[in-house]
């Protein structure tokens, strides 16, 4: 393992000391705990709260979104892992200013559980809580069990858009229609040309040959649908976007925004070359691109590979999109 990092077992604090040093400004801790991160920015009482949580390893997510006009708070575990209960439930009722919190997060095991026993505590001091979980990998799970999806790269869209509603003062029940609302029009797909490796562990999460990559892999490294010899940037954006366009077909009109997001370890150049193709692709089937993003929004340590992901619009969603956010890695000034 060579990483630029001091003992493994303090990667996660030390990340979060980094965080608070240069951007102390904007975000804030939880009563000095390095693992609940919050707005550090004014909120106008009664604003709905939203949250979220999930393992280290993945900056910008999950904490990487906290600040004005997406996140209040985020809980952070360790590399991979989800971050206990109780932190989730003191960082919601941190997060709530009078109606209510969305607690807005990954499809994963442990998050799930630990988010649901959250919110029953929380229940107790009168907090009242809705729950969204992204569920946009279309390679996890057949559209017919789509409720088993991984939540990726999408949920930065869906953090965007929700967090934009929570701002217009919209109640507990209208910030959860929209972020629902645009889940159901988010799909996301990867690809894989390398492993990472947790801090921790010290050896690669799977392996793959130099010469091939990994079809719809998870940013956990989790199995893919398929492995395939090495493709060319035009290859891959037709192949997954054909995988996407199938789960969410598209008409002549339409307008999406499109996210191309690097894992870890993929140059601007190659994610921007991909991204040509499919402004291409879109353009030929009559489709207008709005607002895209390039860049790494929702990594995997060091992985190398990129996901696509088409946020499907309509008026609202559009106006939600464009709202004004400033966060430690996240603008869209420059969108």
């Amino acid at each position: 393992m060579r990483k630029i990092i001091n003992r493994p077992e303090n990667f996660v604090d030390e990340t979060v000391e980094g965080i608070l040093l240069a951007y102390g400004d904007r975000v804030k801790l939880l009563n000095d705990d390095k693992r609940v991160i919050l707005t550090n920015s004014p909120v106008q009482k009664g604003k709905v709260g939203i949250v979220t949580a999930g393992g280290s390893g993945h900056l910008p997510v999950f904490l990487g979104y906290v600040g004005q006009g997406m996140l209040d708070g985020c809980a952070v575990g360790n590399v991979f892992a989800s971050p206990s209960s109780q932190k989730m439930a003191d960082m919601i009722k941190a997060c709530d200013y009078g109606s209510g919190v969305l607690c807005l997060y990954g499809n994963y095991g442990g998050d799930n559980m630990n988010f649901d026993m959250a919110c029953e505590l929380v229940e107790f001091d009168d907090v009242e809580t809705r729950t969204v979980r992204v569920k946009d990998d279309v390679a996890s799970s057949p559209k017919e069990t789509a409720d088993k999806r991984r939540g990726v790269a999408g949920m930065v869209y869906a953090f965007k858009l929700a967090g934009a509603a929570a701002e217009k003062m919209m109640s507990l029940d209208e910030v959860t229609a929209v972020a629902e609302k645009a889940l159901a029009n988010i799909r996301t797909m990867g690809v894989a040309l390398s492993p990472c490796i947790v801090p921790e562990v010290g050896k690669p999460t799977f392996s793959i040959q130099d010469d091939e990559i990994e079809i719809g892999m998870g940013i956990h490294g989790e199995r893919g649908i398929e492995v395939r010899k090495m493709m060319t940037a035009d290859e891959i954006a037709q192949t997954v976007l054909d995988k996407i366009l199938a789960d969410m077909p598209l008409q002549k009109g339409d307008e999406v925004s499109v996210m191309v997001n690097g894992l870890g370890a993929t140059p601007l150049e190659e994610q921007l070359i991909v991204y040509r193709k499919v402004h291409h692709l879109l353009a030929e089937k009559g489709i207008t691109v709005y607002m895209p993003h390039i860049g790494e929004f929702a990594t995997s340590m060091e992985m190398a590979g990129l996901s696509i992901t088409v946020l499907k619009l309509d008026e609202q969603l559009k106006e939600l999109l464009r709202s004004p956010a400033s966060t430690p890695f996240y603008t869209n000034a420059n969108k």
